[in-house]
């Protein structure tokens, strides 16, 4: 009689239940592994665009140089990513031979790089707080449309000549007499020469956005063939004929994407100037030598304007009449009876 031991001992195990598994389990996870580390090795070597000596150049650096040039065509992408890699690959070998040279180690080249890191993460700052900011919405975009007809609702071209006089001492009056009876720029260039200022002539087409804010209304109000003076300060002197103009309106429609643009990026100009405020506030700025006097100078110059400013701005305007005493208000009504 065979007992259980022996009988174990000489059961025959049919393949297709043991070892065909078996087997099966090792073949599949061996070619899942041989399969797992070709996909990374392919995927390796489509991130390498080019090897130069020991160092790689990748497609996303040739990607990245062609998405910086939107005017490439799709069909002439093929030709431009090429040419980017032959000009990296150029630049890698120029890199390396400085390096072997120690060209990395002198002053002007150590300094340089430190400027264009500081630049980098300066404008990486500066992108992070304009990323930041939400787009106007359709109510400010609409306002702003409202608020401006003279840049849409009723935008006008422009045909114009002008004449753009450099500041001098006493000229202002002289120079408003003589563009009040002028006929002509030729009248105010002539009396221009004669006082020996400088000036420069002008003429052209433009568009209401192409002209600045401030003289646009009393520009449009001007009628053809007419001439008149703008500036004020430091700045040079506009004198402007109107040679011609025409109604060239912008519908809401059109309008809204350069509004959009335009609101945004004054948001964020105002952002950033708010920003860089608040970092000089809370930072310690000290100017040094040669540094030290211009800032000085520059306060001393702007605090003096200031009060300038001030004083003509209290001289223009209407002081109120000096209030009488009542009694003698009561004796001056009591003398009229």
């Amino acid at each position: 009689m065979i007992g259980p031991i022996e009988h174990v001992k000489n059961m025959r195990i049919p393949p297709s239940r043991g070892l065909i598994p078996l087997l099966l389990v090792v073949a599949i996870t061996s070619g899942c592994g041989k399969k797992e580390e070709t996909a990374e090795k392919a995927k390796a070597a489509t991130q390498v665009a080019a090897k130069v000596n020991a160092e790689e150049i990748t497609v996303h650096q040739v990607n990245n140089i062609l998405a910086r040039n939107p005017n490439v065509k799709p069909e002439a992408a093929v030709d431009a990513r090429r040419e980017i890699l032959d000009r990296l690959i150029d630049q890698q070998l120029a890199k390396q031979e400085a390096i072997q040279t120690k060209l990395d180690r002198s002053p002007n080249v150590m300094q340089a790089i430190e400027a264009a890191r500081s630049e980098i993460l300066a404008r990486a700052y500066l992108e992070k707080i304009v990323s930041a900011q939400t787009k106007p919405s359709e109510a400010e975009i609409k306002q702003y449309y409202t608020e401006h007809p003279e840049l849409f609702a009723q935008r006008r071209i422009f045909s114009i000549e002008e004449i753009l006089v450099q500041q001098k001492a006493g000229l202002t009056a002289g120079l408003r007499e003589q563009v009040a009876k002028a006929r002509s720029l030729q009248d105010v260039a002539g009396w221009l020469k004669s006082q020996d200022v400088k000036f420069a002539v002008n003429r052209g087409v433009r568009a209401s956005e192409q002209i600045p804010l401030e003289i646009l209304p009393k520009l449009q109000e001007m009628k053809d063939g007419s001439i008149q003076m703008f500036g004020s300060g430091d700045d040079p002197f506009q004198v402007i004929r109107v040679v011609a103009n025409k109604p060239a309106p912008v519908d809401e429609a059109t309008a809204t994407p350069p509004i959009q643009q335009f609101l945004f990026n004054r948001r964020s100009n105002e952002e950033l100037a708010k920003e860089m405020k608040r970092l000089k506030d809370k930072a310690e700025i000290a100017y040094v030598g040669e540094f030290a006097d211009g800032v000085a100078a520059a306060k001393a110059k702007a605090k003096a304007e200031a009060a300038a400013k001030a004083k003509t701005e209290a001289q223009e305007t209407p002081s109120k009449p000096a209030q009488l005493p009542q009694e003698t208000i009561d004796k001056g009504v009591r003398g009229l009876r």
